[in-house]
């Protein structure tokens, strides 16, 4: 007799709770986490999987490895091409050697001397052509040989010229652009490179891995699916008579199906545009069934709760 009357008793207790709850006004929805896909760049193979789906992860981790050996050549190439201008850019700015001015010097001295006896051969043949010892055809090859010798030299001595002045700026800025040039590239295949290894971008769970390993992936196509942030949210929707009372940042209390304690939340975020259909078309009875969806978000003691239960947010 005593039993039957606690477990009415306890009966009684359990429907007053209920009925309390429905007297209250709430908001219907879910527990979600903001979902972030990573996809691929390119079309490779997924190489590595270090990560088990469901797992915990930190921003950075590695959680696909594609295969990377084709453009490791294409950086490998770009690396060479930026030391090649590097050289060259290098090369114009120091000027000429020592050595190659040294050589250019001694070409003129060598026109000077060619010249020399170019010319006193010239002045002999005037002189036996006077005399009649020598044809005047004797002559012209002289003096063509004597114009030989004074172009020869001012030949070398712009050549040496050219070495003791130092590179042109305008060469000087294009060996330089070329250098830029090849940086940008080498930048662009490490970007590439640094793509084919697929890291989480912020901390939370990695809900799904869409590949499996040996897979040829689809550019475009997601490669990892992480659902980012400790807690969760509750994705909830507002009746529009209670719209004007929940601003961003209040607190409300978060009812989660399973779990008995309501959970303290604050509102990150409310729709200012009504959901299914545009108030301007309803009468004042219609838009009371208007719906405004709304973020409440769930402090970090609520980690371990999973994404798609069934929440209720009491409404002020």
């Amino acid at each position: 007799m005593v039993n039957v009357r606690v477990l009415l008793f306890i009966l009684i207790l359990s429907t007053i709770s209920a009925c309390d709850r429905r007297d209250k006004q709430v908001a219907l929805g879910s527990l979600e986490r903001e979902r972030i896909a990573h996809t691929a760049t390119i079309n490779e193979v997924v190489v590595g999987l270090p990560v088990a789906q469901g797992s915990t992860v930190r921003k950075g981790e590695v959680l696909v490895q594609l295969d990377d050996t084709f453009q490791k050549s294409q950086q490998l190439k770009a690396q060479a091409e930026v030391a090649q201008a590097t050289a060259n850019y290098d090369k114009l700015r120091k000027g000429a050697r020592e050595e190659e001015i040294a050589a250019a010097s001694a070409n003129v001295a060598g026109a000077k001397a060619t010249l020399l006896e170019s010319e006193a051969n010239y002045r002999r043949m005037q002189t036996m052509v006077k005399n009649n010892l020598a044809s005047k055809a004797n002559l012209d090859r002289a003096l063509a040989s004597r114009d030989s010798g004074i172009a020869n030299l001012e030949n070398a001595q712009e050549q040496l010229r050219e070495l003791t002045s130092g590179t042109r700026e305008e060469d000087i800025r294009f060996a330089k652009a070329n250098l830029d040039a090849a940086k940008a590239v080498l930048a662009g295949e490490n970007k590439r490179l640094a793509d084919l290894t697929i890291r989480a971008t912020r901390d939370g769970i990695l809900d799904n891995l869409p590949w499996n390993l040996g897979e040829r992936v689809t550019q475009g196509s997601p490669l990892a699916i992480l659902l980012a942030g400790k807690a969760p949210y509750a994705r909830v929707y507002i009746p529009e008579p209670y719209r004007v009372k929940v601003k961003i940042d209040d607190n409300l209390l978060v009812y989660v199906d399973g779990i008995d304690d309501p959970i303290m939340g604050h509102v990150r975020w409310v729709s200012n545009e009504p959901a299914f259909t545009p108030y301007y078309a309803l009468n004042q009875e219609e838009r009371a069934r208007l719906m405004y969806l709304a973020e409440v978000q769930l402090p970090d003691s609520a980690s371990n709760l999973p994404n798609g239960v069934p929440a209720q947010v009491e409404l002020p």
